[in-house]
């Protein structure tokens, strides 16, 4: 395209991106996340973004507006943003000396606490590119992905010591939290953070970059690197649909290292409000956090909503939940069954996220959705296209069930051992299928590659959980498809029976036949424990895949 061509192009994107990004000023303002500041403050802020782009800068930012006001409070205490600053800073002088730098590659295994925004903090401030790996790991998994993803530096949890034992960190292993046992020769963030310099590092060649695992539920996790924000778009996006405001408090339980619980996270810096952490989920001491920090916000992924409201009307109605205003889930699929109990619970408080590690966000529904078409995707938010196209890669009409491809401005950069997702018109699959109803909300039937095909009908497994688990006695339901020699495929459904009651195979298969086509009935019901779910709590379907049934 010649020069003066491309120009003219360019000028015509940013011309017709005014309306939105005009638009996403006014979200930010209304949020809190903007407003007037004082000259030499918005001169350091802009310093600190040059120095270290917006994910390094993102504490230092929060530090100049924010001060003294409490950043993060866990098990240790409170720390606040001027103290987070502090500490990354000296953190990062310390690995610096260390080796670490523009060119290394920092692997981090810790749950939620004030560690897992050191270490990041601290390594995106050298330039370095950080992958958080799944806490769920094995051993030989951490291996294979820290081998694949080159990490020179290994920061973990002192619970995670044997699961890292075998990762090769020629920049050293540090423990980022102990129980007071340490393995000698892995030094302390915490020991480290002491005798750090706490001025701002001298700043990296180029910007550091976050790699975040994709959840790998029906395979390896694969690395795909984050997007850093190109425009005022990217926060107003969320605060669009769900109405998170400056200095409050949230109550983040979604891993801190999974999508959902890093953007959350960025999200509340930004916004100068406080992060309530608990290294482990307890739906009681969620509650007694949310009174006592008055909490206006919770971050959770559906399993983990699904253990809250399992406690019952009268325990949460006991809590002292006046300031709660926002129930946020995302990182999984949100089914109707739960988005009731959870609205008879805790009220109109209820936002579900739909997404993925490689699209950021696409829709988001509000309690007003949820109301009216409980288990929807919702709708897309400021500045996000979401189209459904065929298997052609024609646009579908409303209602007809097709692939889900979005456009939000934060797609991801590429897998990084190579590949990328299928785009059509410049947007980016999800991976997943879905429909739009006549008001324009989305609905998510499944994942494309789950699709089975049992004598010649189309079956997504999405369609069948979702009927089971309003089953009253059906706690939580996955089916997957199996080879069958007269169909080629048949449904096989596991079922987790609710504590108390009893429910047999023949009572799953009527029920499903009640509600749904007869092809859709499954074959096979397997009763389990539990279901298998990485902590982002998506269903590990491979390990069902694996299950094995007598025949």
């Amino acid at each position: 395209m010649p020069g003066p061509v491309r120009n003219l192009t360019q000028l015509s994107r940013t011309l017709l991106r005014l309306p939105v990004e005009a638009q996403a000023l006014a979200t930010l303002v209304a949020s809190g996340m903007v407003g007037a500041e004082r000259p030499d403050r918005l001169f350091a802020m802009y310093q600190a973004l040059d120095r270290y782009g917006a994910m390094g800068a993102a504490s230092t930012v929060a530090a100049i507006r924010y001060g003294d006001r409490p950043a993060v409070v866990d098990e240790l205490g409170t720390v606040t943003f001027a103290e987070m600053d502090r500490r990354s800073n000296a953190l990062a002088n310390a690995l610096r000396a260390r080796g670490v730098a523009e060119d290394s590659r920092v692997g981090i295994l810790c749950r939620n606490h004030r560690g897992i925004y050191d270490a990041s903090h601290a390594a995106l401030k050298l330039g370095a590119r950080v992958l958080f790996l799944n806490t769920d790991f094995s051993g030989p998994q951490a291996a294979e992905v820290s081998e694949r993803e080159a990490l020179d530096t290994i920061i973990y949890d002192e619970e995670f010591a044997e699961t890292v034992a075998a990762v090769r960190a020629r920049n050293g292993r540090y423990i980022a939290w102990t129980e007071g046992t340490s393995r000698e020769g892995d030094p302390t963030l915490a020991s480290m953070i002491a005798a750090g310099n706490p001025e701002p590092p001298a700043p990296p060649f180029g910007h550091g970059s976050v790699i975040i695992l994709t959840s790998g539920t029906t395979g390896a996790p694969k690395g795909a690197t984050t997007a850093q924000p190109r425009s005022l778009v990217a926060p107003a996006a969320i605060l669009s649909r769900i109405p998170f405001r400056s200095r409050e408090a949230s109550f983040i339980a979604s891993p801190a290292y999974h999508a959902w619980g890093l953007g959350t996270s960025v999200l509340m810096l930004a916004l100068g409000s406080t992060i309530v952490l608990r290294r482990r989920f307890d739906p009681d001491q969620v509650l007694v956090a949310l009174a006592e920090h008055r909490c206006s916000s919770l971050v959770l992924v559906p399993a983990m909503l699904n253990r809250l409201v399992s406690l019952g009307t009268d325990r949460i109605a006991a809590a002292d939940l006046a300031s709660l205003r926002i129930i946020a889930s995302s990182g999984a699929q949100l089914d109707a069954a739960l988005c009731r109990k959870t609205m008879d619970a805790f009220g109109d408080v209820l936002y579900n996220l739909y997404g993925s590690t490689e699209v950021a966000w696409a829709t988001i529904a509000t309690p007003d959705d949820l109301e009216a078409a409980p288990g929807t995707a919702g709708k897309a938010p400021l500045g996000t296209t979401v189209r459904i196209y065929d298997d052609a890669g024609t646009q579908v009409q409303i209602g007809t069930v097709g692939r889900i491809f979005v456009g939000s401005g934060m797609e991801f950069g590429g897998y990084t051992g190579g590949g990328s997702k299928e785009t059509i018109d410049g947007l980016m699959s999800t991976g997943d299928v879905g429909h739009f109803d006549e008001s324009g909300r989305l609905f998510i039937d499944g994942r494309a590659d789950e699709m089975i095909v049992s004598g010649g009908e189309n079956v997504y497994p999405a369609e069948v959980e979702d009927l089971l688990s309003s089953h009253e006695s059906i706690l939580e339901a996955a089916a997957i498809g199996v080879k069958d020699p007269d169909f080629g495929q048949r449904l096989r459904v596991f079922v987790v029976v609710r504590s108390g009651h009893t429910v047999d195979e023949g009572a799953v298969k009527d029920f499903v036949r009640a509600n749904l086509a007869r092809y859709k009935v499954p074959r096979d019901v397997v009763f389990v424990d539990k279901l298998p779910r990485n902590p982002s709590g998506k269903v590990l379907k491979r390990q069902l895949a694996e299950h094995q049934l007598d025949e």
